[in-house]
């Protein structure tokens, strides 16, 4: 039997070991040993168990010499020791010796020059079908050629030792220095793709690649757009466009002469999705297409994705080639048109807002938005939150260090930048609603077509924002959030509370010149469009 060089890493097993077999295989296995079951449209449907989010707290790199001054340590980068590391690889290797694995070799990185080769070994066929279907798929030739830089192993049914010394039974480790990812005791797959990330926003801004938590697409012009956020703001329906052709939906590197997807697939929120809404998304549902903590008719096992029984992060992971408008290359010219996406649970944001570069860096580094219901554990209702970069989790060097190389990427390209809110109007979370799908499509549509070039704008007292006076598409009592609030003096409470938190929030950023401080909410420089 071959074992595809898995020695070399210590293991052995009794069972079968598979290589980089079709998503078919994958899925007539997974049947077979129970881990899921087939929707009417073919979809692979499967639980992950206790944990229906990331597991921040039991995320750790590991902390040795060679990588000590580089990591930006603290709460997303928990220092765990060679030794903890060692005893979660030992026991994932004794935890492998009688199972089925199944290896998967792909790549991240769309362009060439800083692609990096990632093997992964997985216990459920399930898993590695959503990998396959998330890494970007090697030739015939590569594979025979293949030569893996970062080793994953992943053990969702393998729990940690209370012995380690974790916080939990689940470990996600990363070894910079060894190049390894050890993940245990979680069947969340959303773990192997945020670590396979991590890797990439440590290898590649040390080559001078800006490395971003957005999606992209491209217009028939060439006209490339950025969209940022964290899971829930839009980041994947908007970018899903019939009219432009997807680039990547959720990380991507901007290099000097280019913007390239890291990934060869999707990982869709799937809440309340409707064909209606998300055509694209709903139709890449289908045979190939693996999703996780979704609930089925038993009738007729057509897809309840209004069904939030197991969790509200419902996802689904699909192939980019699923969907009908896509950039075959997953590359792109540097952007024209960069868009923040935050879904405000106060209610007070301004549905889309035009930054100067100076509010552009203020932003950004905030990375405001509400954290939704089942993003991670234990949250069950939206919280204001402030992500660095739009991407703090995933984060392993100084957060300054990515904002400063979107700060030089953004001028030198002399993109317009959009600010949207993707949540709600009319009053908080509970009493206003969430913003129509279709005004923010008409909103998106109108910034990067150019249209709100031309148009007049006023300035927030509040949030120190430039609110176009006209948008094509949308309702003019929609663009200014005060208007839609019955209790003004409420709208005026909530607002200042909000500015008084992003204040509160980036007195952490001390490098940063009054220039930008004063770019943002309550500051006092502001240049009008």
């Amino acid at each position: 039997m071959d074992d595809y060089g898995i020695k070399k890493y210590g293991i052995s097993t009794t069972g079968n070991v598979f290589r980089n077999i079709p998503a078919g295989s994958l899925i007539e296995k997974a049947l077979i040993k129970k881990e899921g079951r087939l929707s009417r449209a073919g979809c692979l449907c499967v639980e992950t168990g206790q944990r229906t989010g990331r597991s921040p707290h039991d995320k750790y790199v590991v902390d040795t010499p060679a990588v000590h001054d580089k990591i930006a340590w603290g709460k997303v980068n928990q220092p765990a020791s060679r030794e903890q590391f060692e005893k979660v690889y030992q026991a994932i290797i004794q935890h492998f010796q009688d199972k089925d694995l199944y290896i998967f070799d792909g790549y991240a990185g769309a362009n060439p020059k800083y692609s990096y080769g990632f093997r992964i070994i997985n216990e459920k066929a399930s898993q590695n079908l959503f990998i396959s279907n998330l890494l970007i798929k090697p030739t015939p030739r590569e594979l025979q050629h293949f030569q893996e830089d970062y080793l994953v192993l992943v053990a969702p049914d393998c729990h940690v030792d209370a012995s380690v010394g974790l916080n939990s039974d689940v470990a996600v480790m990363i070894d910079y220095e060894k190049q390894i990812v050890l993940i245990a005791g979680t069947g969340y797959s959303g773990e192997i793709k945020k670590s396979i990330f991590c890797v990439m926003n440590y290898m590649l801004p040390q080559r001078n690649v800006f490395t971003m938590h957005c999606s992209a697409n491209i217009g028939e012009d060439g006209n490339t757009a950025l969209f940022f956020g964290l899971s829930g703001t839009g980041k994947t329906t908007l970018s899903t466009d019939p009219h432009r052709q997807l680039i990547g939906d959720d990380e991507h590197g901007w290099s000097r002469t280019s913007v390239f997807n890291f990934e060869g697939g999707c990982y869709a929120k799937c809440i309340n999705l409707s064909q209606k809404n998300e055509p694209d998304i709903w139709d890449a549902v289908r045979f190939g297409a693996m999703a996780e903590n979704v609930c089925l008719f038993e009738d007729t096992r057509i897809i309840d994705f209004d069904d939030d029984s197991i969790t509200e992060n419902t996802r689904v992971g699909y192939p980019l080639e699923f969907i009908k408008n896509i950039e075959p290359s997953g590359m792109g010219p540097i952007p024209k048109t960069i868009f923040f996406l935050a879904a405000d649970a106060f209610g007070v944001l301004p549905p889309i807002s035009k930054l100067d570069q100076n509010s552009a860096v203020y932003h950004f580094v905030s990375g405001y938005t509400s954290k939704l219901a089942g993003t991670e554990n234990g949250i069950t209702e939206p919280q204001a939150t402030f992500s660095t970069c739009f991407g703090e989790p995933f984060l392993p060097m100084d957060p300054l260090l990515y904002a400063k190389q979107f700060q030089k990427r953004m001028t030198k390209a002399g993109s317009n930048v959009f600010l949207i809110n993707t949540g709600w109007v009319g009053g908080s979370y509970g009493i206003g609603r969430r913003i129509p799908l279709k005004y923010t499509r008409a909103m998106i549509e109108a910034a990067i077509n150019g249209e709100l070039d031309y148009v007049s704008y006023e300035v927030d007292p509040f949030f120190n924002l430039n609110i176009p006076l006209f948008c094509p598409g949308v309702p003019h009592e929609l663009l200014n959030p005060r208007t839609t609030w019955v209790s003004k003096d409420a709208y005026d409470m909530t607002a200042q509370k909000l500015v008084e938190m992003f204040q509160e929030n980036f007195k952490q950023y001390t490098n940063f010149p009054e220039m930008i401080i004063n770019a943002g909410p309550g500051g006092k420089i502001n240049n009008t469009f």
